[in-house]
């Protein structure tokens, strides 16, 4: 859903560095924030990422956004990101995360996500994949999760909306599978390796044959605006 092929790091042990440039990025290992507009050209706008704290224990940053023009149409996904040993997604034990954030305006079109990608191959682009695991933990707004709903879940002790659909990414279809909260989620902790179980025992996600390349967490901008989307800390890894 997403193609942003960036990679003009900027050095991040720095607090307060604000990013404006289309696929700008801050790193201090295993933590990254990112600016990614890779929508912009679909609608009229602007927006910046702001780094508040980032260091090798979590993230913290904010965004500030407001775009119009092509409705339905995903124009940013800023995010922050942590690197980690790709491995299969059955051998993977657990992926622990934690997130507390705020939405100043809630009357826009956006949506709050983790973002993963899987592929067969280890070394496909991290931008796209075979699969996609998206988990909403909040829509605003007339928008929705690629393709229809298939099922409600009760995954990780929270009640969710499921959906499936498809896209094609960089000339191959991609697989979207999208867990969407029935109400806002602020502050979250849990395992996402709960959603791929459920995804493997019950839609026949292939585990096995399945490398997880990607993990990601931010904000996905459609229409509306000025807003400012808050994280005031992140973490997660891979095991």
């Amino acid at each position: 859903m997403k193609l942003p092929v960036t990679l003009a790091m900027l050095a991040a042990t720095a607090m307060g560095q604000t990013m404006c440039s289309q696929y700008d990025s801050a790193s201090s290992p295993p933590y990254s924030v990112n600016q990614n507009l890779w929508g912009e050209y679909q609608g009229t706008g602007s927006q910046c990422v702001y780094v508040d704290k980032l260091s090798s224990s979590g993230a913290s940053w904010h965004t500030e956004w407001t775009w119009s023009g092509g409705d339905g149409t995903v124009k940013s996904y800023s995010n922050s990101g942590v690197t980690f040993n790709k491995k299969l997604v059955s051998d993977v034990s657990s992926i622990p995360t934690s997130v507390e954030w705020k939405q100043d305006n809630t009357n826009v079109n956006a949506d709050v996500a983790y973002d993963l990608f899987t592929a067969a191959n280890v070394d496909h682009a991290t931008s796209s994949g075979d699969y996609e695991l998206m988990i909403w933990l909040a829509r605003y707004g007339n928008i929705q999760p690629i393709g229809k709903q298939i099922a409600t879940a009760t995954v990780g002790g929270k009640s969710w909306e499921v959906w499936y659909g498809s896209t094609t990414q960089a000339g191959a279809e991609q697989r979207t599978y999208s867990f969407v909260s029935e109400s806002p989620i602020n502050s979250y902790s849990g395992d996402i390796n709960a959603f791929f179980s459920y995804l493997t025992q019950n839609q026949g996600f292939p585990a096995s044959s399945q490398y997880l390349i990607n993990l990601q967490f931010g904000t996905e901008a459609f229409t509306g605006g000025p807003a400012t989307f808050t994280v005031d800390n992140w973490t997660a890894s891979v095991n």
